[in-house]
This record gives C-alpha cells, structure tokens and sequence, in this order.
C-alpha cells in the first residue's frame, strides 16, 4: 500500500515537473561528476573530493548501474547507483531470507533541487530496477550525522537492521523488503 501511494505521488511528481528517469551515458560523465563535487561540503553529505569520481563512474557504467533523473531541458539532478561493494554486502545485518538483495548507493540530488522530493523519487526507481532484476530486498548505509536522509527513509518505511563502521565513518544499515 504504502509503495503503491509513493508511485501515485512519484508519476505526479514526474509529470508535473518532467522528469524523466533512465541509465546513465558515457556523455553524462561530466555533469554527474560535476553534480558529485557540488555535493561535497554541504550539510549531511559524507562525501569527498576524491570519492564519488571518476572511479565509480567508471565502475557503474561497466556495470550498467548508474541512473539519472533529468528535467525537460535534459539537465541532471538526481543520480542513483545500485551498488555491488563487498564491504557493504559483508555485513552480518542483511537478512538471509530476503536474498538475492542489492544495494542503492551514491544518491545525490542537485542542490537547487533539494527538498523536492527528488530523493524520493530516485529512491522509488531504483526500488523499481531491483524488482525488475527479481531481488528481494534493497539496502543502503545512511551516514548516522544525515539527519535530512533519515527522515526521508523512515518516511518510506525502511527499517533499521543494524550499525558498521566502514569507510572512516559511521553508519545505520536499512533494508526494505521489495
């Protein structure tokens, strides 16, 4: 019920603002990059100069993992990544019922499109891209300081399944049942 509402809310929110959601290309490269480092430094964000780069664009896109939310005028403002990290997959907390799982990783949103709902909305796609590759769950590290990202997933009724230290940082693990 509660996904069914959030597609009704998402194709409103697409249709009114023309959004259009699909993998993104090699000719991507630089505005996805440039949308990474316009992140860093901004409240919540636990991101670097070195990290999202040009490493794990290349990484997604040799995997056909990385997706865009572009406006009418074509221009970016969301992205997405369904992630294959061992570190992240490692992890004693994921549900061994509720396998094959993946994990969504790398969601940024364009800073002058924040608090719009686009989050949401990349969120629901990627949700969207994991049933269609028959996994049965989804997972994610949200940084424990991203208060804004914590809302928005209880919102979504992500739960809480456990708690790590990767990547010099600490984090919640949540998982959904697709």
């Amino acid at each position: 019920m509660l996904l069914e509402k959030i597609d009704n809310w998402n194709r409103a929110m697409i249709q009114h603002n023309q959004l259009h959601f699909m993998h993104a290309k090699d000719s991507d490269k630089e505005e996805i990059l440039a949308l990474y480092h316009s992140l860093v430094g901004t409240e919540y964000c636990a991101w670097t100069q070195e990290y999202p780069g040009e490493k794990e664009f290349a990484y997604d896109m040799g995997r056909d993992a990385l997706f865009c939310l572009k406006n009418d005028k074509g221009e970016i403002v969301g992205t997405i990544t369904i992630d294959q990290d061992p570190e992240v997959e490692a992890l004693s907390c994921w549900s061994k019922d509720r396998q094959p799982s993946a994990e969504l990783s790398r969601l940024g949103v364009r800073v002058d499109y924040q608090n719009q709902g686009i989050a949401r909305i990349l969120l629901s796609h990627g949700m969207q891209e994991l049933k269609r590759q028959q996994k049965k769950s989804v997972h994610f590290l949200v940084c424990k300081t991203n208060k804004k990202a914590i809302r928005s997933y209880q919102k979504l009724a992500f739960h809480v399944v456990g708690e790590c230290r990767l990547f010099d940082e600490e984090w919640w693990c949540y998982e959904k049942e697709l």
